[in-house]
This record gives C-alpha cells, sequence and structure tokens, in this order.
C-alpha cells in the first residue's frame, strides 16, 4: 500500500493517483480504478449507468463484469429498494479498499438510510459530471489542500470546522461537510457543491456561515446548489439565503446590537430570567429572521468571534466583480426509481 506523500509534496492530483495505484492492487483495470476512487472519496456507493457514463460505454459484459467483480468478492452489496430492473444502488463496503485510500473509518463505508444512500448518488453525478475540475472530497484533502493554497492568510480556527465538547475532551473536526469541494490545478477557481435535501434553507445557511471566513480570501469562488426535481419550488427560498448571508453586509451598530441580544438570549436561555425589558423585546423583534436565527446558532456554536464576518463586505464586493457566485443546478436525471420511500429523491 502508498504511503502519504509528504505534506510539502502534496497535491490533489498526487493523492488520486495514489489511490487508484492502491485498488488497482486488488485487480481493478486501470479505469475501474479511477471510478472506483471516486466512489470511495465522494460517496460509498453508485449506480450501474454512473460507470457507463465515466467509462464511455453502453450497460453490457463490461460494466456487468464489474459489478460482479465488486459483488462476488464481497466488496460490494447491491441494493434493490426499488423495483429491480429499473435500477440498484450498489454500497462498497470491503474495509482493506478504504484502507487502501487511507479513509478506513469514513462513514461512507458504513450503512446508511436509503435517502441517504440516494443523496450520495446524487453527489456523485455532481462531481462525475464536471471533470474539468479536480474534486477534493476527504477532510484531509481538504485541509491539505486550502493550507498550501492560503498559506497563512487564514487562521486555523477560521477554517470550517464544528467543535465537540469541553475542556480537555473538546474536540475540532475541520471540514465536517461531506460535500466535494472542485479547484482546477494551476488556476484560482473553487466550486462548493451543495445539495439541495429540504425545502428549508436553515442548513444551508450555517453551511455558508461556516464556510464564510474562507471565502472572503478566495480569489475566486462559485457556490453551486445541486437541486432535486422534487425541490425546484424551494431554490428562490436558498438564492435569497445566499444573498442574506453573502452579499448584504449588516453595519457595525446591528452586529453591536445583535451581540447583546444573543448574550441576553443566552443567559435567560440558561434559567437567568429576568423581567423582560423594552430592549430585549425590540432586539428579538428585530432579529427575529431565518437569517438571524442561524446566525444565533452559529454564534452559539463558534463563539464570540462568528459574528465579525456578518458584517464583512468581501463576499459581497467579490460577488459584484462576479469573482464570487451562486448557481443552482437542476439535476436532470430522474431518482424516484431507486426507491418509493424517500421525500427527496
Amino acid at each position: 500500500m502508498n504511503l502519504p506523500t509528504e505534506p510539502d509534496r502534496w497535491t490533489v492530483e498526487i493523492a488520486n493517483a495514489q489511490r487508484e495505484e492502491s485498488l488497482a492492487a486488488f485487480g481493478f483495470t486501470e479505469r475501474q480504478a479511477r471510478f472506483l476512487a471516486h466512489v470511495l472519496v465522494h460517496s460509498g456507493v453508485f449506480v450501474e449507468r454512473q460507470y457507463c457514463s465515466f467509462a464511455g460505454i453502453v450497460h453490457g459484459q463490461k460494466s456487468t463484469d464489474f459489478i460482479n467483480l465488486l459483488v462476488q468478492r464481497r466488496y460490494a452489496t447491491p441494493i434493490a429498494i426499488g423495483r429491480l430492473h429499473r435500477g440498484r444502488m450498489f454500497h462498497v463496503h470491503y474495509k482493506p479498499l478504504w484502507a487502501a485510500i487511507c479513509e478506513p473509518d469514513s462513514r461512507f463505508r458504513k450503512p446508511a438510510a436509503p435517502g441517504r444512500m440516494i443523496e450520495r448518488v446524487m453527489i456523485l453525478d455532481g462531481v462525475l459530471e464536471n471533470d474539468d475540475f479536480v474534486w477534493l472530497g476527504t477532510a484531509v484533502d481538504k485541509r491539505q489542500h486550502f493550507m498550501r493554497y492560503l498559506g497563512d492568510r487564514l487562521p486555523k480556527i477560521d477554517y470550517p470546522h464544528l467543535t465537540f465538547g469541553d475542556g480537555e475532551a473538546k474536540v475540532v473536526r475541520y471540514f465536517p461537510d461531506k460535500l466535494p469541494i472542485g479547484v482546477q490545478p494551476y488556476s484560482h477557481p473553487h466550486v462548493l457543491l451543495y445539495l439541495v435535501t429540504k425545502p428549508s434553507p436553515m442548513d444551508f445557511r450555517l453551511f455558508l456561515l461556516r464556510h464564510m471566513a474562507m471565502l472572503t480570501v478566495l480569489h475566486r469562488w462559485t457556490i453551486r446548489l445541486l437541486v432535486p426535481r422534487p425541490l425546484k419550488r424551494a431554490q428562490l427560498l436558498y438564492q435569497r439565503a445566499a444573498r442574506e448571508h453573502l452579499a448584504e453586509p449588516l453595519h457595525p451598530s446591528a452586529v453591536e446590537e445583535m451581540e447583546w441580544y444573543f448574550r441576553e438570549r443566552q443567559r435567560r436561555a440558561a434559567g437567568d430570567q429576568p423581567a423582560t425589558d423594552q430592549r430585549f423585546k425590540r432586539a428579538a423583534s428585530a432579529f427575529r429572521a431565518p437569517r438571524f436565527r442561524a446566525l444565533y446558532r452559529h454564534w452559539l456554536a463558534q463563539g464570540g468571534n462568528a459574528l465579525w464576518i456578518a458584517r464583512s463586505t468581501q463576499t459581497a464586493d467579490a460577488m459584484e466583480r462576479d469573482h464570487g457566485r451562486v448557481e443552482c443546478v437542476q439535476l436532470s436525471r430522474q431518482y424516484l426509481h431507486l426507491s418509493p420511500l424517500v421525500d427527496v429523491a
């Protein structure tokens, strides 16, 4: 098995080449290994037509041989929750394959609900259909890439992260979102994929807030929303949420009042219940919109430094210069045949 390259020599292209070489050692062809590397890094699950499209072949003996190889060696399990003749998913779970790409504990290897599996198939489509980008999938890849690309322009604590626990038990997970980021070698554009899975964009707002500090120091970036057909009507809500957080910075005085309100709200939620005063009432009314609810949740999770980004004009300036963009891509494929039981797919 190939070991990771030294940090100062790391590139995602080198990392992917090593993964493909390690997977080929299991008896896969070069093409099969390249496809399988994409599956392991970005989804853990695939459908046959994705392999056919990637390989430039039609359904037939070659695709059947590849799938039989995975299933007969118990590398993958077929998931037939819809009508069998209309499609199956294949979940790759064989731990040595994941160890070969240095991700033995990936959550993609573990069983998941059918709806989650179908979401991963959608994300894999978003990657495979945009081969002009190299896609960062694992948290390690993302962190390595941006540490090399940004250098000291972004403090470590400002990378997207979630914090769990307190004191000595505190754990920080960087790049916790299992969503691909596209990069172009020797160029500046970065594309952050986001799969729309709910009618309400609250989770998307939190995703944006986690990535805001990083967006402020990127030269060019695009937030690409993948919109399944059943959620087409939610597209405007997601675009509005993006505009509020990225293109409408808050006045410093509003941020100051918001921080006071958040601290007061947190204190009262902890059990200290003073008589309601007019300032608190006014602030509660002023900051009741979804944008501020998301900011409050982000502030609770990240602490006092989380609000400075709300007043920054950098992402708004980038969008005005067309260096920052938000775009929606409606998923043209039909996923309902995979399961009649899930809402999104």
